[in-house]
């Protein structure tokens, strides 16, 4: 990090005002999250909230969703593919 904080290893987004294409995937995935979980459940308090969205995302999102983008296969398993890709090259 240099004087005023700022991680050399981050780069911020640069794009215009008003261009929403660079929260698609942030706005896709909370979507995602209200619909599939937040929006069934009700929780006694903030603590018991943070903890069911953590369970959806590491027991469910990550590991077994099949996601579009990733040609239809959970994030977890195009990792595994990623991997075992640039292990044979």
């Amino acid at each position: 990090m240099d004087e005023v904080g700022k991680d050399k290893r981050v780069t911020r987004s640069m794009s215009r005002k008003g261009d929403c294409w660079d929260n698609a995937v942030a706005e896709s995935f909370f979507k995602t999250l209200k619909c599939e979980w937040t929006n069934r459940y009700t929780c006694r308090d903030h603590n018991q909230a943070e903890l069911s969205v953590f369970e959806y995302i590491e027991s469910f999102y990550n590991t077994k969703r099949a996601h579009s983008s990733l040609g239809y296969v959970s994030p977890d398993e195009y990792a595994a593919q990623q991997l075992t890709n640039t292990n044979a090259a």
